[in-house]
């Protein structure tokens, strides 16, 4: 089969000739007909993502057909066939705290889906949203998962509360934006673009501020008024205005720390306005059926950013090196 496969840090992402993958009981075959990148991707080529293990096929997001089941009369008859939704969340099936010991992330160290054929254990196959094309399925899983149980799980949404998404224009970020608007929230965003601001308020978003210009939290405090979730991806600096941003019982959310670490807090203002702060990664097989539902009862489509065919993958990823990118990057297996 056709595969990407990266060799080494900072090596390019090259199309190879690999063989298809061999089940064990309890796996399933599946046929790529498209998968997406996540930042994650671009970290694993940059040789600063944990376990690296060359060469290794990257790519967490798919969706596809079922070729092939090792396991029961009944597994074969559910999924043989099917169109699926791969979730990468794997071997976390319980609804929990935090994930169990046994936890990965398709596509490191298991090979991912930047290829013709995956496996995966068959409790991660969920079918395909029947009101997702293929390009936007592929775009949903991990992205669309991180950023539910950011939301809703960790940061408990309600209908009506305001919501800060900072660095809008990621993929998780973007879902952030998607499913916040959906449930009824005034989203406002943050971004070192304003042409990405410009364009998550035409996708719904009330308004917003550029990191880049001195004093926008200020800015930002004087158009929302406060709010009382914030998810955040980037940590560093920025993320010292957040309690002042943070209307009293807010929640503050983060899932990664691109721009460093927590700077120093005043821990007075913390508690007495009686602020949570949480992070979280990934999320459960109930966080992620969750997820497919509630896009289904919104009819919710991911925002793609740009398509491309399996051996451009190269130069897809690439997009990622400036953030140049609005919403997903997805490629067609074909």
């Amino acid at each position: 089969m056709k595969a990407i496969v990266l060799e080494g840090v900072q090596q390019p992402l090259r199309i190879q000739e690999t063989a298809i993958p061999t089940l064990k009981e309890g796996e399933a075959l599946v046929r790529i007909r498209a998968a997406a990148f996540n930042r994650r991707d671009w970290w694993i080529q940059q040789g600063k993502y944990a376990g690296l293990q060359f060469p290794l096929t990257p790519g967490s997001d798919g969706v596809g057909i079922v070729e092939e089941i090792n396991g029961s009369v009944a597994a074969r008859q559910q999924w043989l066939g099917k169109s699926v939704i791969i979730n990468p969340s794997l071997y976390w099936q319980a609804d929990s705290a935090a994930q169990p010991p046994t936890f990965k992330i398709l596509g490191l160290p298991d090979p991912g889906t930047f290829a013709e054929y995956v496996k995966v254990p068959l409790e991660n196959l969920f079918l395909q949203p029947t009101h997702l094309s293929d390009v936007e399925a592929a775009a949903l899983p991990l992205a669309g998962l991180t950023s539910y149980r950011a939301l809703f799980t960790k940061g408990k949404l309600q209908k009506g509360e305001k919501v800060l998404v900072t660095g809008v224009g990621g993929g998780v970020a973007t879902f952030v934006l998607l499913w916040a608007t959906h449930a009824g929230a005034e989203v406002y965003v943050t971004s070192g673009q304003t042409s990405k601001i410009e364009a998550a308020k035409k996708l719904g978003a009330a308004g917003g501020s550029n990191y880049r210009s001195e004093g926008w939290q200020d800015l930002l405090k004087a158009e929302a008024g406060g709010f009382d979730v914030i998810i955040d991806s980037a940590l560093g600096d920025q993320f010292r205005h957040f309690p002042d941003l943070a209307n009293p019982g807010g929640r503050i959310v983060f899932f990664g720390g691109t721009a460093g670490n927590i700077p120093e807090l005043d821990g007075r203002k913390i508690f007495w306005k009686q602020l949570t702060i949480a992070g979280t990664t990934m999320g459960s097989a109930g966080d992620f059926a969750n997820m497919l539902a509630f896009a289904t009862k919104h009819q919710a489509k991911p925002i793609i950013d740009s398509v491309h065919a399996l051996d451009e993958a190269e130069q897809a990823i690439r997009r990622l090196d400036d953030s140049a990118q609005f919403g997903k990057i997805v490629l067609e297996v074909r």
